[in-house]
């Protein structure tokens, strides 16, 4: 027993914790108790060290298993047996053993006693007929005190009964070397007791003699040695039973073949596993034949497997059989001569295992667990679970979930103990069990606790849940770090249950799995860290009613009353809480799919109109207020039989000879069958008239009948009608043929057809030919062969009477051999062969369809065009009714290979998606009907509208202007996806790249250029530059951030240093010897500068005498004339403007010659535009507070256009370091373009007052010269502008009309960005605009825009401005060449 203890030990140390001795480690560890009631989810402790609680005291689990379990077990009357059950724990736990589950009385019971360790022994066994009090089914039981009990798996214990043979041996004899079977089978109990003798001596088996399982002798190689008396004995502890003696001869070979015979077959049989299993096969037969083994189409190696051996006569044994064994076995025996074979089929069965085992659990009262068990086996094994011993019913509060879960509901001190899964099938059963321990809740530690929840209510309830919601304690208002559990119970009923809030501070609860109609009372505690507080007052809620629909209708029965109806019954369901309203009664033809319903109000109901014999289910739905109830099963019924309503198929006759015809038919369709067909009825008769029928009845179902004794050369008629249970069905037309008049010769095949021909059409050919020439010979019928190049692709074969035959389906201009063969009973004869060609198919092509017409693009969006069409070969109302459909085509010319899109249509509209936008696409429709199609339809033109840029501008480079190391050029190329015509560009450039991009300075750009000067940058700082495209539907990405830093310093001021601030009295030369940022400027360039001034001054002066002179011309009609155009021209503007009687001078006449045109669709890409005013003199210019000028110096070119730095020095010379004008940024930056428009003041100021001049606002004027000159600029109207194409800007000049005013319009065909307006008009704005853009690295507070008051200033200057940054010196010589041809025509102006 000491060495079973330690295998029970190892065994328990190597499978499984549940068993073993907690190690000393977790003995040490304290008990964490939490504190008051468990937290939400932690529901149970399993299988580890228990929780922890400072102060507690420490329960573990203890060691308590079965080391030795009782096994199933054979026994003979009288013998003595022992059951095994030996269980460990400390201390020794008490052995009890149950028999059919009742406890024995070891202690008054004579031949039962129990063993020190535990196991009980059993003398004497009785066994009788009438009296078997020992064999049965036993269980050990083991129990500790205050611990638990568990209970050992079950054995069964068999007393083998008295010896009875079901057969026993024969007398019988075997060839030399052949193989021989005695029979002796037992009862299965008494096999293992059977052993044979062979001359009243004991047989010694070996491997060419063996004893089967079912006791029958197998003897395989028979020898001389092997004659002689067998009989075979039971001992099975009384006297020894012996059977019949038999003889068994050995006979000499007779030297011929003997058929192979089963001597025995294998049969099925089922096995567990781990057992062997003997697959009996004996094969008798000369030559003696050889055996083997397949299972399941492989074939079984006997000799290299160690489990598989080939016993004596063949028979397969195969140890320690597993699942994989399990199949089809298949027995061959072959000797040369013959093959037989046999089969059998193997089951294996597995007794119940565990893949999982329950684990133990540490928890709390009121707490829900669930003991998990999963097991296998085969069959599935069923589970039940013991506790202490006592089998567990399933009630509320204990439930089997997850099929084998055992989940407790509530726990209570009572609940603890020994849980334990006992799984069991046909083939055994086994045992796994957990402890249980319920924990005592750890003392509340020092501190104040918090006192009952307030107002717990029950804000929802329903029938199987109630939410539960209540206010913090008063002791803790607040209550974030409160927990709350919820007890609950049914109102009568002392086990409890728990729900934890998930999280601290949370005040509601909802409480799942309640019963509907039922009472519970809820009870509401807070915990805190000290511990679990007062409870709320019981609450008592009631669960809602549960809505009872109807059960399922009892007793529904279905039988047919007639081939065409069935009725149906059925009674009240026995559930619902509502009186039922009707029933619905769902019917189905078996193998359809499609369900008919039918309303009922009674328990009955007959359906009427159903098909014969066919087999419908039935199903009832009952229903009251609630709604449907539970279906019914389905019931399946056929209706009644009845005879067929139809004729046999495929009626045909062969004559046999002059006196015989055989007839053959198909029995009627299924569906016309009404029955099952019990057989046919034949009626013959001769086709003369008036001559008596005969019938014949066919029985079964036999589909030919030979009918004999008919007369030589006599014609017969022939029907045949189905026969059912119910009478004979309709019979088929009467079919006639003619018996032979002498019996021809059938002992040969045919000859060949005297002749065959054929005509060929289109699709077909008819063949026609001529009999054999030999009338002698039998011949039944004729064989047609044909293909294309040979006839043996298909074969028709036709009756004997037939001269003709078209071959249809084939096809046109192909080339077909045709081949005819007359045959009989004995075979084909011999072929004729012909070939023909098919007609070719001459089917005009169809007629094409009219194209569609009136296409049309509309434009819905950026990527999206819808097309229509209209179609004439369509009636009036252009309905589609046909299968037309159309295919719209689409392509842009961008690139020019583009290949077309298509789409199908079956409506007059399409919706194309996917365009590109700003992108011009034409579209053309076809329309095909069948094999009919239209050509293309004219084309239509779209372009989608434009979309902001959706790409940056790319290769953004940054270079240091030569000679000048404060100027930077920015370069760049437009974006990849600029959606659109691009209207401009806006420079971002930083010291910091990670400033807001509200501090970035900005540049912007007008047009589409591609390059831009930045000036007066800091010397030697690295700046960072990004560029953002924009059209006219906004801006786009910016670019990625290039850095550059500018060079160092040269070390003098003509080097591009700062000149000294020269105070705020200093007045620039008008001559422009020093640039704006102190770049001294040549001699020569000074010089040409004052002549060019002085040069442009004389001609004003003369213009402007010329314009005077003319004024003072002009008539009352011509100032009436001129006061009404002023006011169409300058009506809509803000500004008004004194409109004099001024007579123009024959200046503005000869604009007439001037080419004029709308200046946005000019096609010259920069056209220039002059003007004539010129400055007095030097003091008009009021130069700007050098102090202002220091804040803005840095920032003074941020709206310049294309002008370059020497025309920026120059003109600033003349206005005395201009401001620069800030833009304020917002989300909406500019999106219009800017145009150098003309001013409309040509005279100087001294006649400002005289002719159509506005006034002058210096300060507001132009304080948003660059927003006023973009509205001037994007005007909606087409303003006429004089245009010319001179060689360079200053060889012509013209004095354009007054602008209209409108709403913004860019013009890309004028890149520059425009100068501040030096035109002040006559309203006055307010309002300043300051700006909003940061500068370099630093913040400073918006600065009103402040401009010079130069009124004069025209674009005469700044084509002045122009000219110097675009012409070299000696180039200005040649225009000074220019301008003295231009004095000649004013001179010639003037004298005219």
């Amino acid at each position: 027993m000491a060495a079973e203890r330690e295998a029970g030990r190892l065994l328990c140390t190597s499978s499984s914790r549940r068993c073993c001795p907690p190690p000393p480690l977790l003995l040490l560890l304290p008990l964490l108790l939490l504190l008051g009631r468990p937290a939400s989810g932690a529901a149970a402790t399993k299988s580890g060290s228990p929780p922890q609680s400072a102060g507690a005291s420490v329960r573990t689990f203890t060691p308590f298993y079965f080391l030795v379990e009782p096994v199933d077990t054979l026994s003979v009357r009288g013998s003595s047996v022992i059951l095994n059950c030996s269980a460990y724990s400390e201390p020794s736990p008490n052995i009890e053993w149950k028999k059919d589950g009742t406890f024995l009385n070891l202690e008054s019971d004579d031949r039962r006693q129990l063993l020190p360790d535990g196991s009980l022994f059993i003398s004497n066994v009785v066994h009788s007929k009438h009296n078997k009090p020992d064999e049965g089914f036993y269980q050990c039981v083991a129990t500790v005190d205050n611990l638990g009990t568990i209970v050992s798996r079950t054995a069964k214990l068999t007393v083998a009964g008295l010896p009875r043979f079901t057969s026993q041996p024969e007398p019988s004899s075997v060839y030399v070397g052949n193989s021989a079977i005695l029979n002796c089978e037992v009862n299965a109990d008494l096999v293992p007791f059977v052993r044979w003798e062979q001359n009243r001596q004991p047989l010694l088996l070996d491997d060419r003699i063996v004893k089967l399982p079912s006791g029958t002798l197998v003897i395989s190689n028979a020898t001389e040695g092997d004659g002689g008396l067998y009989r075979c004995i039971v001992e099975s502890g009384g006297p020894p039973k012996f059977s019949d003696e038999a003889e068994l001869k050995v006979l000499q070979d007779p030297e011929e073949i003997v058929d192979l015979v089963f001597l025995m077959r294998p049969s099925s049989m089922m096995k567990v596993t781990g057992q062997s299993a003997v697959l009996p096969c004996v094969v008798s037969g000369l030559p003696a034949p050889v055996v083997r083994w397949m299972k399941n189409e492989e074939v079984l190696d006997t000799e290299s497997s160690g489990r598989l051996v080939l016993l004596a006569g063949g028979c397969l044994e195969i140890s320690d059989v597993t699942e994989d064994d399990a199949g089809t076995y298949f027995c061959i025996a072959d000797n040369g001569n013959k093959t037989v074979e046999a089969q059998a089929e193997l089951t294996v069965q597995v007794p119940p295992g565990f893949l999982k085992q329950p684990a133990n659990i540490y928890a709390h009262e009121s707490m829900d667990i669930v003991f998990e068990c999963e097991v296998t086996g085969k069959p599935t094994p069923t589970v039940k679970w013991v506790k202490n011993g006592d089998v567990v019913i399933p009630s509320d509060y204990f439930k089997i979930v997850k099929e084998h879960n055992l989940q407790v509901l509530g726990l209570v001190k009572s609940d603890e103990g020994f849980y334990q899964c006992i799984a069991e099938n046909d083939v055994g059963n086994a045992q796994a069990g957990a402890q249980l321990i319920i924990l005592e809740h750890a003392p509340a530690t020092t501190g104040p606790l918090p006192s009952a929840p307030r107002d717990v209510v029950a804000s929802l309830v329903s029938t199987r849940f109630i939410k539960l919601t209540w206010r913090t304690p008063a002791s803790d208002p607040h209550g974030d770090n409160l927990t709350y559990s919820v007890f609950y119970t049914k109102e009568g009923v002392a086990r409890e249950r728990v729900e934890n809030t998930s999280q601290p501070g949370e005040m509601q609860v909802t409480i799942q799995n309640l019963m509907p109609a039922t009472v519970y009372i809820f009870k509401v505690m807070a915990q805190n860290k000290h511990g679990s507080g007062e409870s709320s007052a019981p609450l008592r809620v009631e669960t809602q009613p549960e809505v009872q629909l109807p059960g399922p209708a009892p007793n529904i029965r279905a039988y047919a009353t007639s081939p065409t109806s069935i009725t149906v019954t059925w009674e009240t369901p026995l559930s619902g809480n509502g009186e039922i309203q009707n029933y619905k009664l769902y019917y189905m033809e078996k193998g359809t799919d499609k369900e008919q319903d039918i309303d009922v109000s009674s328990h009955s109901y007959t359906i009427n109109g159903l098909k014969k014999y066919t087999e419908y289910s039935f199903r009832v739905v009952a229903y009251n207020k609630h709604g449907p109830g539970v279906s019914t099963q389905d019931v399946a019924v056929r209706t009644l039989s009845d005879v067929p309503s139809a004729a046999p198929q495929n009626l045909s006759l062969e004559v046999r000879n002059s006196k015989s015809i055989v007839i053959h038919w198909q029995p009627p369709s299924s569906t016309t069958q009404n029955g099952q067909i019990t057989g046919y009825k034949i009626r013959y008769r001769k086709a003369s008239r008036k001559s008596d029928v005969t019938e014949t009845l066919v029985t079964g179902t036999q589909l030919s009948q030979l009918i004999e004794g008919l007369d030589r050369g006599t014609e017969y008629n022939f029907r045949v009608a189905a026969l059912t249970v119910n009478g004979t069905g309709p019979a088929t037309d009467w079919l006639s043929a003619e018996t032979f008049e002498s019996d021809l010769d059938e002992t040969r095949v045919p000859e060949v057809p005297s002749s065959l021909h054929v005509r060929p059409l289109v699709t077909s050919i008819v063949v026609s030919w001529t009999p054999p020439e030999n009338q002698n010979i039998v011949v039944r019928g004729y064989a047609i062969g044909y293909g294309i190049g040979s006839p043996h692709a298909q074969t028709i074969k036709v009756d004997y009477k037939q001269r003709y035959y078209t071959i249809e389906n084939l096809d046109p201009s192909s080339h077909y051999v045709i081949t005819l063969k007359a045959f009989n009973n004995v075979g084909e004869g011999i072929p004729l062969y012909e070939s023909a060609v098919t007609r070719p198919h001459t089917v005009p092509d169809p007629t094409p369809m009219m194209p569609p017409v009136g296409v049309q693009a509309s434009i819905l969006s950026h990527d999206t065009i819808r097309i229509t069409w209209a179609d004439n070969s369509l009636p009036k109302h252009q309905k589609i009714t046909d299968s037309r459909y159309y295919t719209v085509r689409w392509k842009t010319n961008i690139p020019a290979n583009t290949k077309y899109k298509n789409a199908n249509a079956t409506t007059l509209s399409y919706l194309v998606t996917g365009l590109k936008p700003n992108t011009l696409y034409e579209f053309s429709v076809m329309v095909t009907k069948g094999r009919r199609s239209s050509t293309w339809s004219m084309t239509a033109h779209g372009a989608t509208f434009e979309l902001v840029p959706t790409s940056p501008p790319k290769d953004v480079t940054v270079v240091s202007k030569e000679g000048k190391p404060r100027t930077i050029i920015v370069n760049w190329q437009p974006p990849s996806e600029a959606n659109g015509k691009i209207t401009g560009y806006i420079i971002y450039y930083s010291t910091d790249v990670n400033a807001e991009i509200h501090d970035w300075v900005i540049e912007p750009v007008v047009g589409n250029r591609l390059t831009h000067q930045i000036q007066e940058l800091t010397l030697d700082t690295p700046y960072y530059f990004k560029i953002q495209a924009r059209n006219s539907k906004g801006m786009g990405p910016m670019s990625e951030a290039v850095q550059f830093r500018t060079p160092k310093a040269l070390g003098s001021a003509g080097k591009g240093s700062r000149l000294p601030d020269l105070g705020s009295d200093y007045k620039p030369p008008m001559s422009g010897s020093n640039s704006p940022h102190g770049s001294p400027t040549s001699p020569l360039d000074s010089n040409m500068l004052l002549v060019i001034i002085v040069s442009v001054g004389v001609i004003t002066i003369v213009v402007v005498v010329v314009i005077a002179v003319f004024c003072t011309r002009r008539t009352t009609s011509h100032q009436k004339k001129k006061r009404a155009a002023c006011k169409s021209v300058n009506g809509s503007h803000k500004y008004k403007g004194n409109c004099k009687d001024v007579k123009p001078p024959d200046l503005w006449i000869h604009h007439e010659r001037l080419e004029l045109k709308p200046i946005d669709k000019s096609p010259d890409p920069n056209p220039v535009m002059t003007d004539t005013p010129i400055p007095r003199n030097s003091q008009d210019i009021t130069p700007v507070d050098n102090s202002m000028d220091s804040n803005i110096h840095q920032r003074r070119n941020s709206y310049r256009g294309h002008e370059s730095e020497d025309s920026m020095s120059t003109l600033a010379g003349r206005r005395g370091m201009r401001p620069k004008m800030m833009m304020p940024f917002d989300s909406q930056p500019p999106q219009q373009s800017v145009r150098n428009t003309p001013s409309t003041d040509t005279m100087p100021a001294s006649s400002s007052q005289t002719c159509c001049t506005d006034h002058q606002d210096p300060e507001g004027a132009t304080s948003s010269s660059y927003l006023a000159s973009s509205q001037e600029e994007d005007s909606g109207q087409s303003l006429p502008t004089a245009h010319v194409r001179p060689s360079h800007p200053l060889k012509s000049f013209a004095v354009p009309a007054i602008p209209p005013p409108g709403p913004p319009l860019y013009d890309p065909a004028l890149p520059s960005t425009p100068l501040l307006s030096q035109q002040a008009l006559n309203h006055h704005i307010h309002s300043v605009k300051t700006a909003s853009i940061g500068t370099l690295g630093r913040s400073r507070p918006p600065m009103p825009v402040v401009v010079p008051s130069a009124p004069e200033v025209q674009e005469t200057t700044r084509m002045l401005e122009d000219s110097e940054s675009s012409y070299e010196p000696d180039e200005l010589t040649k225009e000074m060449a220019h301008l003295e041809g231009l004095m000649k025509d004013l001179n010639a102006i003037t004298t005219a």
